[in-house]
């Protein structure tokens, strides 16, 4: 866990418009159309003595009949009603924000010394004011008990790891509705709650509006949900309050060391989502030995999984005695075919249109994890023949723009999902070429750059190195970087593969297309669905799967139609 003065990297304050960055308070939500978006139309009210009395802090005199229906740490997105969370920010103290947010209704606030002794000092604050050693910690609590989410909740399916979380949440969603339920979504890309989707800001949104988002599931009869679970959620407490019916895990591979460190914290961190405070079964991946290490150390009971059995790293981390494995993948398309076999015989047929062994690992998890919810193997295996649901198109994510050349757009931003999907688009074809665009992300783990650029030059025949989000950092720096990596295994290796600078990134993906011909594949890679690109606190249009389609289009190559797609 980061100190407690540690700022959320990720936190709304690099999402929005740089007129915005003196409000500390910003969330992933803007306005109160937003913030009643993300909320049940009806909330009981709760007394302001009862959450103080169930996050242990002193309501003021009279206060405690006081009774509030909703909660916000964004001052704009605050309803009639609301409580207020004054945080301290990366500029100033959610405090200043205070008059704003009870003139738009909150009817109490609740900060710490910091915030109330900024309140004492200016004038009179017509409500109650709740004070705590570190609010932030307590807002899960507060919200949970406000809009009663985990009261007649759906079943709810959370997954961790460093890649595939996106993708197993989609995949678990296809699979429950192919058994006949109304599901819900929380992740990087959208929110569903049973209506039009909501899009999201961040992998995981704030405690306020995951508990809200539950309660308004709840409220419209949704029978089951998955959720990504980030390790900044796990850190900044994002999902305090929430207990998963069962918490999947992924893999864990470099990322986030920025905030973690090590790999050591990384993954402690991610092994909090197994503990009995956050989720009441698990089914873990262990094909390598951070997952064999978390299998081992989970304190709820732990269900496990092997993509890959028979292989030295299985073998390592203690896989091959796994409870389900992977057997006999064939390819099938683009996609693969395989058998899902329990240790006491029984077996599932089950196929993925989506390329590369990742998303057979996907597929698989996201079986065993609805399996490990309740349902029947038979019922799910009808499911799976009836409508092949781990055929979903999931929106970055290997997604495919053209078959010639094959051009994939995917959120791959760390080396080993970089080599995954590398991997995964090399044609067979003699004479086929990959080609890849890609960047690093200014003001994240730096170490990762030079490695990213060498897996390129490895695996890929075209590499060009363009921008991702440089943020406030320098992106010729950045780009010199990754350029040193993929340069310097070139070189070493002798690898032959031609390595090109091209920037601005929509230039790159022109440059690429240009360089293709109908036999070779375009990996354009880092950013996925993104539609923003965020430059020195400026946030500029940009979705890599436009781009593409336009530049193939211009040079004569015909485009897969996807409506989701917008010029």
């Amino acid at each position: 866990m980061p100190p407690p003065a540690a700022r959320d990297p990720l936190a709304p304050q690099w999402r929005v418009p740089l007129s915005d960055l003196n409000a500390p308070d910003v969330s992933a939500t803007s306005g109160q159309e937003s913030a009643s978006g993300f909320r049940p139309e009806t909330v009981a009210a709760v007394r302001l003595d009862t959450i103080g009395e169930a996050i242990g802090v002193v309501v003021p005199g009279a206060a405690g009949s006081t009774r509030v229906t909703g909660i916000s740490l964004n001052s704009r997105a605050i309803l009639p009603g609301d409580l207020y969370v004054a945080l301290p920010g990366a500029v100033r103290h959610g405090a200043d924000f205070v008059g704003q947010a009870v003139d738009a209704g909150a009817v109490a606030v609740l900060t710490d010394d910091a915030g109330a002794r900024l309140l004492a000092l200016s004038t009179d604050v017509p409500v109650p004011v709740l004070i705590a050693d570190e609010p932030r910690s307590l807002v899960g609590t507060v919200a949970a008990l406000i809009y009663r989410s985990q009261s007649g909740a759906p079943v709810l399916f959370g997954v961790t790891g460093t890649n595939g979380k996106t993708t197993t949440t989609y995949f678990i969603n296809a699979l429950l509705e192919a058994l006949g339920q109304r599901t819900g979504l929380i992740g990087t890309i959208e929110i569903l709650a049973g209506g039009a989707p909501i899009p999201s800001l961040l992998t995981t949104p704030e405690s306020t509006d995951v508990h809200a988002l539950l309660g308004l599931m709840r409220e419209r009869g949704l029978d089951a949900a998955s959720m990504e679970v980030s390790s900044h959620a796990l850190s900044f407490h994002r999902v305090d309050g929430v207990l998963f019916d069962v918490a999947g895990f992924t893999n864990l591979t470099q990322d986030h060391l920025d905030l973690h460190g090590t790999m050591e914290e990384y993954f402690h961190t991610k092994a909090e989502l197994f503990t009995p405070g956050r989720a009441r079964a698990a089914v873990v991946t262990v094909d390598d030995d951070w997952g064999a290490e978390l299998a081992a150390s989970s304190t709820i009971p732990v269900t496990t999984l092997t993509v890959a059995p028979g292989t030295a790293a299985a073998a390592v981390a203690g896989a091959d005695g796994a409870d389900w494995r992977v057997l006999n993948p064939a390819a099938r398309g683009l996609g693969t075919e395989f058998r899902l076999r329990h240790r006491d015989g029984t077996e599932l047929r089950v196929h993925t249109g989506l390329p590369g062994g990742f998303n057979v690992a996907n597929a698989a998890l996201a079986t065993v994890m609805v399996l490990a919810g309740g349902h029947d193997a038979a019922a799910v295996q009808a499911a799976l023949d009836s409508a092949d649901p781990f055929t979903v198109a999931v929106p970055g994510r290997m997604q495919l723009i053209s078959t010639a050349p094959a051009a994939v757009v995917d959120f791959a931003h760390n080396p080993d999902a970089l080599a995954r999907a590398l991997e995964a688009v090399r044609s067979p074809e003699p004479g086929s070429r990959v080609i890849t665009v890609f960047g690093a992300t200014g003001q994240r783990d730096q170490s990762k750059r030079p490695a990213m650029g060498a897996i390129a030059a490895r695996l890929a025949d075209i590499v060009i190195v363009s921008d991702d989000d440089p943020h406030d950092e320098d992106a010729a720096g950045i780009r010199r970087d990754v350029l040193a990596g993929a340069r310097g295994a070139n070189d070493a290796e002798d690898l032959d593969c031609t390595v090109l600078e091209v920037f601005p990134r929509e230039a790159a993906i022109r440059k690429a297309v240009e360089m293709a011909g109908p036999q070779d594949t375009i990996l354009v890679a880092g950013r996925g669905h993104e539609v923003w690109q965020e430059v020195k606190g400026v946030n500029l249009p940009l979705d890599d799967r436009v781009e593409l389609r336009n530049a193939l289009t211009a040079h004569g190559f015909t485009v897969l139609t996807d409506q989701r797609i917008e010029s």
